[in-house]
């Protein structure tokens, strides 16, 4: 009989499509998980309180946070009011940012991506630019939105990985090449977190949790992005597979 794969759960965005509330994760993130990491995606709604996480993490074996077109509403990390007509998800940082830190503490394996990257950040105490451009010394990370998302997501800048670290690890190189589809960055990396890796300017692109008794990585690019065409990004979906798989079968013993 063939070993049961690991259950990854993906919070879920909450959007309004024509009337109604849905509750959506896009199918990069899915199948990126069910290519890369060699498991199968179970979508979690975005309820906020109404989610009953103990249920929740009992019944998966990691947790993946995904980008999203949202931003973390900035009162989470006592920020500036947003500019008018930014999109946020009241209903999803209800859910995650609570959610992170049980995931972590259990040992449970947790990868972030964009918005997750960001909302990890902030679950820890950290804080966020929303417009990183702004910031002396900074570079333009957003992407060119008038191009084909091939060229969105090309590559955009090299990353240089911390040695020793897990992302490093990971590589076998120093540098990495990277896409850029945002406007918002860490400010204060939140406590207990870890560089993994810089952009070029400095600003932080990868982190890790220091004292986490899992799997516990953030990434601010997009490796979901087809996955299986980039060795690296391959082999961090894989890396999450292999520690989704330990848990599950430590879980089973």
């Amino acid at each position: 009989m063939a070993e049961r794969k690991p259950l990854i759960g993906i919070p879920a965005d909450r959007r309004i499509l024509g009337p109604h509330p849905f509750h959506c994760v896009g199918e990069k993130y899915i199948r990126a998980v069910t290519d890369a990491a060699d498991a199968v995606p179970v979508l979690i709604p975005a309820l906020g309180d109404d989610v009953d996480f103990e249920a929740v993490l009992s019944g998966v074996d990691g947790i993946l946070l995904t980008g999203s077109p949202s931003n973390v509403e900035p009162h989470h990390y006592a920020g500036t009011e947003s500019d008018a007509g930014t999109m946020h998800d009241p209903h999803r940082d209800a859910t995650t940012l609570p959610m992170i830190p049980r995931v972590v503490e259990s040992g449970m394996p947790l990868f972030a991506i964009c918005r997750g990257f960001q909302e990890m950040n902030v679950a820890y105490g950290g804080s966020l630019w929303q417009k990183v451009q702004e910031q002396p010394g900074m570079h333009d990370h957003r992407e060119d939105k008038t191009e084909p998302l091939e060229v969105q997501y090309g590559p955009a800048h090299e990353v240089e990985l911390v040695p020793g670290g897990i992302m490093h690890g990971v590589a076998g190189v120093d540098r990495v090449m990277v896409n850029s589809l945002h406007a918002q960055g860490i400010d204060r990396l939140g406590a207990g977190l870890e560089v993994e890796a810089r952009a070029p300017d400095g600003l932080v692109e990868g982190f890790s949790v220091r004292s986490a008794p899992g799997f516990a990585l953030a990434v601010q690019w997009h490796p979901e992005w087809q996955v299986m065409k980039n060795p690296f990004s391959r082999a961090l979906f894989a890396a999450f597979g292999r520690a989704a798989r330990a848990h599950a079968k430590g879980n089973r013993s």
